[in-house]
């Protein structure tokens, strides 16, 4: 009886997983092969329906061909955006968790509980205010308006002091300083090199995050050529007529075209995670003890 019991339980787990695959695989697949149809193919036929390579070619021509190949700027923005806000995330996350997991000052408890607070707000919620900033200094319109508020990533502090109040033992840094080794040193030298798988894991976080983001990029740049591609693609998305019939002339992007600048929008986060993925589950395993 129990074994047929249990059966049953995996069988039903077994479908249960099924169909939470099948929710996000089905859209990917349908992705994938929209850009190999004609627009009326991909409204009219078989969602799943195979198209052609010159359907395809003739998509990549007329994407790329875009207002001058906005496309190209638009990743070159985004490229920038994201490796600029990274490269500052890490240089402010990476101590300031170090700091506050171990070292005592006053005030440490106060700014731990703010940076929770603020990790769990929503981001949007923060754009009024750093635009009202950036706008006091002149920075609206410019790239440092996207990347320095970028810079500010609470979650990678949060992790970051997860692992070393976690993994990194206090008299190992006793034993560094009674060598002779200033703080500096000791950050530099012992608990940096330590750290790099969880530096890993809050890199691609940090670059995930600042690659999708969108409202931010939205508010602080007017002008389309500063566009990243997260925002690009609103921009493709009201120049197709299937989504905007009261646009005049001959508009050369439609549905296909914009699958296709989908799949090119996501290819650099799977890239990165692809290569990526044996640090990120270091990383993640980084601050676990055996029992």
């Amino acid at each position: 009886m129990r074994i047929v019991k249990r059966m049953w339980v995996r069988t039903a787990g077994f479908i249960l997983l099924l169909a939470f695959t099948a929710f996000f695989v089905v859209p990917v697949i349908w992705l994938v092969l929209a850009p190999t149809k004609t627009d009326h193919e991909l409204v009219f036929d078989n969602p799943f329906a195979i198209g052609t390579l010159s359907n395809l070619w003739h998509a990549w021509r007329l994407m790329f061909d875009f207002q001058d190949h906005a496309l190209l700027s638009w990743l070159e923005n985004s490229a920038i955006y994201s490796f600029g806000g990274l490269a500052l995330a890490l240089v402010c996350a990476i101590p300031a968790g170090c700091g506050l997991a171990l070292t005592q000052f006053i005030g440490r408890r106060a700014i731990l509980g703010i940076t929770l607070v603020v990790m769990i707000m929503p981001a949007t919620a923060l754009v009024l205010p750093l635009f009202l900033e950036a706008n006091a200094v002149h920075l609206i319109g410019t790239p440092f308006s996207v990347i320095l508020p970028l810079s500010f990533f609470p979650f990678g502090v949060y992790l970051t002091y997860i692992f070393y109040s976690s993994t990194i033992p206090g008299d190992l840094l006793a034993a560094a300083r009674v060598d002779g080794c200033s703080e500096w040193d000791v950050f530099r030298r012992v608990a940096l090199p330590l750290a790099r798988p969880t530096i890993a894991l809050v890199a691609f976080f940090a670059f995930v995050a600042n690659w999708n983001n969108f409202f931010l990029p939205f508010v602080m740049l007017p002008n389309s050529t500063s566009y990243p591609l997260s925002v690009g693609l609103q921009y493709l998305l009201s120049a197709t007529p299937a989504f905007n019939p009261g646009i005049g002339g001959a508009v050369p992007i439609l549905r296909p075209e914009l699958a296709l600048a989908t799949i090119v929008a996501i290819a650099p986060v799977l890239i990165v995670f692809l290569f990526a993925q044996r640090s990120l589950v270091s990383g993640m395993l980084a601050g676990a003890t055996k029992g």
